[in-house]
């Protein structure tokens, strides 16, 4: 199947982000990002992002301790999500800003890090 041409991965079944404290990582998820935790297994947090799951785990070999690649979580009003995350003590990089305009739509990001250093974003595509 592999091998067939018309094969091509397109959906994401989990994300893993490294914690080295996986119950402030767990509460810094749930409680300031608002998201909907699962499960939690030893040295693991499992919450849904509208299908897609995010682990949060503690890192159970040197090769897997390393900040994660970014996530862009997909907002449809950056502005009130930069202000709720902001009210509930998220820090972020900057304010939420256009990275490209294309044709019908400006792509807005705002950046932000989780309490390990794991780099975040907030992502909205605005009709022009």
């Amino acid at each position: 199947m592999a091998n067939t041409p018309s094969f091509g991965l397109s959906a994401i079944s989990q994300i893993s982000v490294t914690t080295h404290d996986l119950e402030r990582a767990e509460a810094f998820y749930r409680d300031r990002l608002g998201m909907r935790h699962l499960f939690s297994a030893p040295g693991m947090a499992f919450f849904d992002c509208d299908g897609v799951r995010l682990m949060l785990a503690v890192p159970t070999d040197e090769a897997f301790d390393h900040p994660s690649s970014i996530i862009y979580f997909r907002v449809e009003d950056i502005q009130a999500a930069y202000e709720i995350l902001r009210g509930r003590g998220v820090a972020f990089e900057g304010t939420p800003h256009v990275v490209a305009r294309l044709p019908g739509r400006d792509v807005w990001l705002a950046d932000f890090r989780d309490l390990d250093g794991n780099v975040l974003a907030l992502m909205s595509e605005v009709p022009t």
